[in-house]
């Protein structure tokens, strides 16, 4: 398992992604309140130790959601670029994954 990130790191990408969905706006969805809520209510104590594992639950849980956030974003950026728009041409299909056709040196006399 990978190491965890910082709080901070983690509130900071999670809000990364809530920007890139939701637009200039995001500082009025709840979601933003939400996120904020949690890592404000979840800030390292300097009491005891009954605190510890209620923190790293919370940010395991945010470096979860955070993964998921972004994982989301790009698989969608992924299929939008690779998504099937009906019959495409066999140069174009070609391309799309870095190929090129074969031509046919000299021509066969019939190819304009």
């Amino acid at each position: 398992m990978a190491a965890l990130q910082s709080p901070l790191r983690a509130c900071r990408g999670i809000l990364k992604e809530l920007r890139a969905i939701q637009g200039p706006h995001y500082k009025q969805s709840p979601a933003y309140a939400y996120v904020m809520e949690q890592f404000r209510k979840n800030k390292p104590e300097v009491t005891g130790e009954r605190y510890c594992r209620a923190q790293q639950e919370a940010l395991h849980a945010s470096n979860t959601y955070l993964c998921l956030l972004a994982s989301t974003r790009n698989h969608l950026a992924l299929h939008n670029l690779y998504h099937g728009k009906g019959e495409r041409a066999p140069e174009e299909v070609a391309g799309l994954v870095g190929l090129r056709l074969p031509t046919q040196p000299g021509g066969k006399g019939w190819e304009k």
